[in-house]
């Protein structure tokens, strides 16, 4: 499989890149400087802007499917990819993504018709970065593709553990956090075994 990947530097991205080049897969992946890359002969790196047109196409142009574990910023940066992730996999004929998203964008379990960041569940008192991730969630939801958004917790480097709790479209009850090790093997496994067509997932301890 060619998998297009999108923040493959970042602490999740690392361990998705990690695993499929272990299984053998080939990725493109889209860095802003491949000098702090690890080099290896299955992976392409394009150079390049996740809010720019053409270096997303070149990413994507000719794979099988697309990862995206992207962190935000303050200047939209999930919101600006996606804009050009939807057509870029339309053009190629791809059906899949998985996406690495937030526990605020799950429903509330204790304010329904809420998302997480949006109740009295949310700790946070800026939800700027939970407001990109949302419409990065809501595009995906009007797109039709075979979509999937993991949603951690409180993410620590933490270590491989291999045993953790999943709930579709909620946080399962008493959470605490998840590694980054756990979340991107998971975000990995949906690659193979297509579960969680159409929703978010979340993930914890």
């Amino acid at each position: 499989m060619k998998i297009a990947l999108f923040g493959a530097t970042g602490r999740v991205g690392s361990v998705i890149l990690d695993n499929a080049i272990k299984d053998g897969h080939q990725v493109q992946a889209l860095v802003r400087d491949a000098s702090a890359a690890v080099s290896h002969d299955q992976i392409t790196y394009i150079v390049g802007d996740a809010s720019v047109k053409e270096d997303v196409f070149r990413t994507i142009a000719g794979c099988d499917a697309v990862v995206s574990a992207m962190g935000t910023d303050k200047k939209d940066a999930l919101t600006k990819s996606m804009v050009h992730i939807l057509p870029a996999m339309r053009s190629e004929g791809i059906r899949r993504i998985v996406t690495v998203g937030t526990a605020g964008i799950l429903d509330s379990k204790r304010e329904p018709g809420k998302f997480r960041f949006h109740s009295s569940e949310s700790n946070r008192k800026l939800s700027t970065a939970a407001e990109d991730h949302c419409r990065s969630y809501l595009m995906l939801k009007e797109a039709d593709l075979d979509w999937t958004i993991v949603c951690p917790t409180y993410l620590p480097d933490g270590e491989r553990i291999g045993q953790y709790r999943t709930e579709i479209n909620t946080l399962p009850d008493e959470p605490s956090s998840i590694s980054m090790y756990d979340t991107g093997d998971f975000t990995y496994s949906l690659l193979l075994n297509h579960q969680h067509i159409k929703e978010r997932v979340g993930i914890t301890y």
